[in-house]
């Protein structure tokens, strides 16, 4: 059986003391753990205190996403094996993502991250009306084919701290395309507001279109592309 000796240099931030440090920690890791195993293992045999997040470890909820080796990505899809052939080392830089605040090690304040995508309402403002009572909206197979991808995203923000347009100025990538989203879904009647909201001071014209958003998404979302069509107004 495969095992390595992987080093973690993990940042740590208490909020009491108002104090940020990276840590060394050694331990020996099969090929098949994840990230989320080696944070466990920590907390298990070295450090109870090491604070991460974590929900669903199956790739759907995004509480795992941290940042390894400048990467970010969701902890609980890295295997060892696939990280060390990734980043050529088996020593990584452990970070949480900077689209918020840190709450402590590698927490985040993800209510304040949620605050840039709250702003576009990331569901059906003003919706069609039923066909009938008991009956339900049906989408054309073609026109959900146009952007029933962009609906895989979970909202990691990942592809938020990855972006180089700045947090400051640009709401970010996966609140672009949860706008897009409903702009292209037929049984939005508020089109108006979203294409106000796309075209705003904080829209797409932000988009630098390095593409990085594309590169580190989990879900394997063309976010630049559906950003793409929005600055060229085929939508």
């Amino acid at each position: 059986m495969t095992t390595y000796d992987i080093t973690l240099k993990i940042h740590r931030y208490d909020p009491d003391q108002e104090k940020s440090w990276v840590q060394t920690y050694q331990l020996k890791a099969g090929r098949i753990m994840r990230f989320v195993d080696l944070l466990r293992k920590i907390n298990d045999e070295q450090d109870p205190t090491l604070a991460w997040g974590s929900s669903c470890e199956h790739g759907q909820c995004g509480t795992c996403s941290m940042k390894i080796n400048g990467k970010p990505l969701l902890a609980c899809e890295l295997l060892v094996e696939n990280a060390v052939a990734q980043f050529g080392t088996t020593t990584f830089k452990v970070e949480p993502l900077d689209v918020a605040p840190i709450v402590r090690d590698l927490v985040i304040d993800t209510e304040k991250a949620y605050q840039r995508l709250d702003k576009i309402k990331p569901y059906i403002i003003n919706p069609k009306p039923q066909p009938g009572e008991g009956k339900e909206h049906l989408i054309d197979p073609k026109a959900l084919e146009r952007y029933v991808a962009a609906t895989r995203c979970i909202n990691c923000f990942c592809c938020t701290s990855a972006c180089m347009s700045g947090h400051k100025n640009f709401l970010g990538p996966n609140a672009m395309l949860a706008t897009i989203v409903r702009v292209m879904d037929p049984r939005e009647q508020e089109k108006a507001e979203r294409l106000q909201c796309l075209y705003s001071n904080e829209g797409v014209y932000r988009c630098h279109s390095s593409q990085a958003c594309s590169f580190v998404c989990p879900k394997e979302i063309d976010v630049a592309h559906y950003i793409a069509l929005a600055k060229a107004g085929t939508l």
